[in-house]
């Protein structure tokens, strides 16, 4: 019986089959001493006899009659040489890299923050992979199917990425403010932890990226709220007038009006109290004059100009009706200082 000519290969004009399967024709798999294995770059092809692997070849051109058929002959008990065909099934795998594949939170991972306990967390980015080790990775997940496609499974490595991403949340305790300034660091960590797991099913994780990760409304709220303490921690007055000119501003797009903006929370009051407290914050800077209050005296403290006691606390002499003086105090430091002086004597500080 003369042998047959036949040259396996495949031609891949695909963007997402990781594994095809060689279709030989009327459904027969026989390979002989005459058939050569065409395998190009980016692939492998793997030989398969009675469910076991013969061997995996590389990127090259092949003669099956030199290249494989000993191995075949050994695994079938093979007994007539080569003048026999073979029944096989030939895989070929793309070992390219699969990029951009999305993932993201469908739900928030939980995480125990430091500074403001348990929040949620939400994430996106991308991953790619490749194939690592063909037989592995056929033995693990494809089967026998005709092809195998990449959507057949990133379901499954999005689900391995979110589970590490949660591990890694949970066991570096960092704050929710420190998050986005390790973004990078966290790309390395997770990759380096889910390598493992990728290469148990022969695969490798070429590359992730975390584009972002967020917290809830209320978080970002308070993190904006620290960071102008922060910034304004040395001028509270300033700080003060800010926090009352933002509620006021909550108030006037509150359609409740002013009984919604005492419900709402505001923290300075209800009522009468709080609207006076307003009032005070604006009116402050320009009541108070600046470096100077009238002078505490107690009660029969003497008159600056005829000595005669005076009244707790009094502007002016019951007796001669001078004008008692009046004490200034630093602005930069607080010190009191003298009410002719031009420098304070504790800071330096000018006045003026």
């Amino acid at each position: 019986m003369a042998l047959f000519r036949l040259n396996i290969a495949w031609s891949d004009d695909s963007q997402n089959i990781l594994v095809h399967r060689f279709p030989f024709k009327k459904d027969g798999r026989e390979v002989n001493n005459k058939s050569t294995l065409t395998v190009k770059e980016s692939q492998v092809a793997v030989f398969v006899h009675k469910g076991q692997i013969a061997d995996v070849f590389g990127p090259g051109l092949y003669n099956l009659g030199t290249e494989i058929f000993p191995i075949l002959s050994k695994l079938a008990s093979w007994k007539y040489g080569f003048e026999t065909p073979i029944t096989v099934d030939v895989y070929f795998i793309n070992t390219k890299q699969f990029t951009d594949i999305k993932w993201g939170t469908v739900n928030p991972i939980m995480m125990r923050d430091p500074e403001f306990g348990m929040i949620r967390v939400r994430g996106f980015g991308a991953f790619a992979f490749r194939v690592y080790d063909p037989s592995v990775f056929l033995k693990e997940l494809f089967g026998t199917n005709s092809s195998f496609r990449t959507d057949d499974i990133t379901g499954y490595l999005k689900t391995m990425v979110l589970s590490c991403l949660a591990d890694v949340l949970g066991e570096s305790r960092i704050s929710a403010i420190d998050l986005a300034a390790n973004t990078f660091e966290f790309n390395e960590i997770v990759k380096a932890k889910i390598q493992e797991k990728f290469r148990e099913i022969g695969l490798e994780m070429t590359s992730l990226f975390i584009e972002n990760m967020s917290v809830p409304d209320e978080v970002e709220k308070a993190i904006d709220q620290r960071s102008k303490v922060g910034v304004l921690k040395n001028d509270a007055e300033a700080l003060m007038r800010i926090n009352a000119a933002e509620a006021i501003k909550d108030a006037a797009n509150n359609p409740g009006g002013a009984g919604a903006f005492v419900g709402a929370g505001v923290g300075m009051g209800a009522g009468m109290g709080m609207g006076g407290m307003l009032a005070n914050v604006f009116a402050q800077p320009m009541q108070q004059q600046p470096n100077q209050q009238p002078v505490q005296h107690a009660a029969g403290a003497a008159c600056c100009s005829c000595g005669k006691p005076l009244p707790a606390n009094s502007k002016f002499c019951p007796e001669c009706g001078a004008q008692q003086p009046v004490a200034k105090f630093c602005m930069e430091c607080g010190a009191k200082i003298d009410p002719n002086a031009k420098f304070c004597a504790n800071c330096g500080h000018k006045i003026g």
